[in-house]
C-alpha cells in the first residue's frame, strides 16, 4: 500500500477551486461576508498569494488524512507498521483477499461526506457558537467543506 500521490495533489486542489465558486459573490460571498463580519476593506487589504499559498499546503496536509479515513487498507497497513516486508503472512493474505475492496470514487465520496458531518460540523459549529457566529454562517462553511471533503474523498479513494 503506497500513497496515491497524483490523487492526493488533484484532490488538494478541490478546496481551493471550490472556495473560488462557493464564496463568490456570486454565489454565498456576499451572505459569507455579512454573517463573518468581513468587510471588504478587510477583504482587499490581505494577501491573496499567501492565503492561497498556505491554504494548498494545508489542503495537501488534509488529503493526506482524508486518504486514511476513505481507504480502509491504510488501516491494515498502519497495524503492520508500514512495513509489508516485516509483516506476518496473514497480511498479505488479508491484501490479496480485499486489497482493492471499496476502493471506488462512490465510496469515497460516502466517506468524505460522514467525515464533514462527523467531523467538520461539529467542528465548525463548535468554534462558531462561541464566536457567536450565526447558524447561516455554521452551514454555509459546513457547506463548502463537505462538499470539498466529499470531492476529496472520492478522488483519493477511486483513482487507484
Amino acid at each position: 500500500m503506497e500513497f496515491n500521490y497524483l490523487a492526493i495533489l488533484a484532490a488538494s486542489a478541490v478546496p481551493i477551486v471550490i472556495s473560488l465558486l462557493w464564496y463568490h459573490p456570486k454565489t454565498l460571498g456576499i451572505l459569507w461576508m455579512r454573517e463573518s463580519g468581513m468587510t471588504e476593506e478587510k477583504f482587499r487589504s490581505s494577501n491573496v498569494a499567501v492565503i492561497y499559498g498556505v491554504s494548498l499546503l494545508l489542503a495537501i496536509v488534509l488529503a493526506f488524512s482524508v486518504q486514511l479515513l476513505v481507504i480502509h487498507q491504510m488501516g491494515v497497513y498502519s497495524l503492520m507498521g508500514g512495513n509489508p516486508e516485516a509483516a506476518l503472512p496473514s497480511y498479505q493474505a488479508f491484501m490479496d483477499d480485499y486489497g482493492t475492496a471499496f476502493r471506488t470514487f462512490k465510496h469515497g465520496a460516502l466517506h468524505g461526506f460522514l467525515s464533514a458531518l462527523f467531523l467538520f460540523f461539529p467542528v465548525i459549529a463548535i468554534n462558531a457558537l462561541f464566536e457567536r457566529r450565526s447558524w447561516k454562517y455554521i452551514f454555509i462553511n459546513t457547506g463548502f467543506w463537505t462538499l470539498s471533503l466529499t470531492i476529496m474523498g472520492a478522488i483519493i479513494c477511486g483513482w487507484n
